[in-house]
């Protein structure tokens, strides 16, 4: 997203079902969410992110849901630099990053989402589930809410793209696609 811009909140919104159908690809895989044949219902041709989650799709169309857990196991649990809490690759687990989690566990309380107990604040399906799930339409504090919060996606997840990019994973695509979504929600204007 070079550099920082304002967040199009009305766009956000219209890529709500987008950026729960990214949740749901960055969970840990289950044979009911798997259904490739469903992208144009969620993501059209014209999306900047069917290109790529188009390649994703066809990347694992082949792998049995067991061989697909087994990728997604090695690819963000046992690998570090790939993780998918979006914090981590700043702050480690330092005090800074402490205070970025409860900030964004206000960020969700404020607007009606509870935490689940046993999830990080900075955990990337949630942040896309949030954004999938809540309503800030019309609300005052969402432009300077989200703002955080896309600074913290644009962060983590240029991070997490590089260590996928160098894994030649199939899931560097998926992320790819999930920034391209962000970018299409940034004020023109904004990026200069």
């Amino acid at each position: 997203m070079e550099g920082s811009g304002v967040i199009d909140l009305s766009q956000l919104y219209e890529n709500k079902s987008v950026f729960g159908f990214f949740a749901e690809m960055l969970s840990y895989p289950e044979v009911e969410a798997m259904n490739p044949s469903q992208i144009e219902e969620i993501i059209s041709p014209e999306d900047p992110a069917y290109h790529y989650v188009s390649t994703f799709l066809e990347e694992i169309k082949h792998y049995e849901i067991d061989k697909l857990q087994e990728l997604y196991v090695e690819t963000f649990d046992f690998n570090e630099n790939a993780a998918l809490y979006m914090t981590y690759f700043k702050f480690k687990d330092g005090k800074e990053r402490g205070q970025m989690l409860a900030k964004l566990k206000v960020l969700y309380e404020m607007f009606g989402l509870a935490m689940p107990d046993e999830e990080l604040s900075d955990y990337l399906p949630l942040i896309c589930e949030f954004l999938y799930e809540v309503d800030w339409q019309g609300d005052p504090r969402a432009t300077e809410s989200f703002n955080m919060l896309f600074a913290v996606l644009e962060d983590g997840t240029y991070h997490l793209l590089k260590t996928l990019e160098k894994m030649n994973s199939p899931y560097f695509s998926l992320v790819k696609g999930l920034r391209e979504t962000f970018k299409a929600c940034v004020l023109r204007e904004a990026l200069g």
